[in-house]
């Protein structure tokens, strides 16, 4: 993990402070046999902010192995998203789940 220092000068003394980058999370979607294909391209595309091409992928991925990842945040931003998929899912009748995984 990179560490940025600053240096704050204090009349004579000088003060170092550390600043950690936070740490990173991964939003996972997780298959069900339920979901549409569309509706996951959809949540991609709308919460994610992926382009076509890339939703598809990232779909076809999920479809295949069952998991894939669909963007990497911050906590506070990860557990949004997770939100926002488990809200718009149950809005469109889906069991879409996602879960948060530390990167």
């Amino acid at each position: 993990m990179s560490e940025r220092t600053r240096r704050e000068e204090k009349g004579d003394s000088a003060v170092k402070e550390r600043v950690e980058k936070p740490k990173l999370w991964k939003v996972v979607l997780l298959n069900d046999p339920y979901t549409t294909m569309e509706f996951v391209v959809w949540v991609l595309t709308g919460i994610f902010r992926h382009s076509q091409a890339s939703a598809t992928r990232i779909m076809l991925h999920i479809h295949r192995t069952g998991v894939g990842c669909a963007g990497t945040y911050t906590r506070e931003v990860a557990e949004t998203r997770i939100e926002q998929v488990h809200h718009s899912a149950k809005e469109a009748g889906h069991p879409l789940q996602a879960i948060l995984e530390p990167e």
